[in-house]
C-alpha cells in the first residue's frame, strides 16, 4: 500500500498557502515569520487557526479564519500544477497494480479540485482527511487508520510526504517512509531526511 500527503507531495501547492498566509497576516499589520509558519505548516486548519489566534492575539472564531483563507484561496487549487514525475510514477504503481490512497490535512473542497484538474484522482482507492478523523497527520494513529482502511498492515505500508513530523509519525506506526523535497520545506530538510528511510528530490528517481 502507498500513501502519499497531497500538498507539496504530489502538488506544488505550498507556495499558496504561503501567499494565503502572507495576505492574512498583512490585513492585520503583522510581518510573515519563521514563528508563524513553523505554527501552522503541516496542520489541519483548525489547529492552524487557534494557533493564529494566539499568535495574533485575536478573538476572532476559529470558523471566521478558516473563512478567510478558504476565501483568499479561493479556486487556486483549481490551477495547481503536479510535482514533476509524480504521474510517472503513479501510472508504474497502476501498472504494478499497488494501490494507493492519500491521507491529507487539506480541506475536501480543495483536495478534490486539484485531483480532478489534473486528473489524478483515478490513481487513488481513497482519501483520507485528517480534518474530518479528529486526528493529525502528526499522529501515528492517522497512518494506522489508512493501513486499517486498506485492509493491510502498517508494516506493508510506504508512506510519501514532505513533512518530516508526519513521516515520524508514520515511522512510529511501523510504516516506510519517503521524504520528498519541496522548496518550502528546505529550511526543514535535515529533520526530513533523518526521518525518512529513503529521500528524493524528485519521483524521477523512482522510475
Amino acid at each position: 500500500m502507498l500513501i502519499f500527503d497531497l500538498d507539496g507531495t504530489l502538488i506544488d501547492s505550498n507556495g499558496l498557502w504561503h501567499d494565503v498566509d502572507v495576505a492574512f497576516l498583512a490585513r492585520r499589520g503583522m510581518p510573515y515569520t519563521e514563528a508563524y509558519y513553523q505554527g501552522v505548516a503541516h496542520t489541519v486548519l483548525r489547529e492552524a487557526a487557534i494557533f493564529t489566534k494566539r499568535y495574533c492575539g485575536i478573538d476572532d472564531p476559529c470558523e471566521e479564519i478558516i473563512a478567510e483563507w478558504m476565501e483568499l484561496a479561493k479556486g487556486a487549487y483549481s490551477h495547481v500544477k503536479e510535482k514533476p514525475f509524480i504521474r510517472s510514477f503513479l501510472q508504474v504503481c497502476k501498472d504494478r497494480s499497488e494501490k494507493c490512497c492519500i491521507v491529507t490535512s487539506c480541506v475536501k473542497e480543495h483536495c478534490e479540485s486539484a485531483l480532478a484538474s489534473l486528473g489524478l484522482d483515478t490513481y487513488f482507492s481513497f482519501v483520507i482527511y485528517a480534518a474530518e478523523t479528529g486526528l493529525n497527520k502528526n499522529e501515528p494513529e492517522i497512518w494506522r487508520l489508512a493501513a486499517e482502511t486498506s485492509g493491510v498492515l502498517p508494516e506493508a505500508c510506504t508512506v510519501f510526504d514532505d513533512s518530516w513530523r508526519a513521516l515520524r509519525a508514520a515511522g512510529s506506526a511501523g510504516m516506510q517512509t519517503v521524504g520528498v523535497y519541496d522548496a518550502f520545506g528546505a529550511r526543514e530538510l535535515s529533520q526530513l531526511i533523518a526521518n525518512s528511510d529513503r529521500f528524493i528530490r524528485s519521483f524521477a528517481e523512482l522510475l
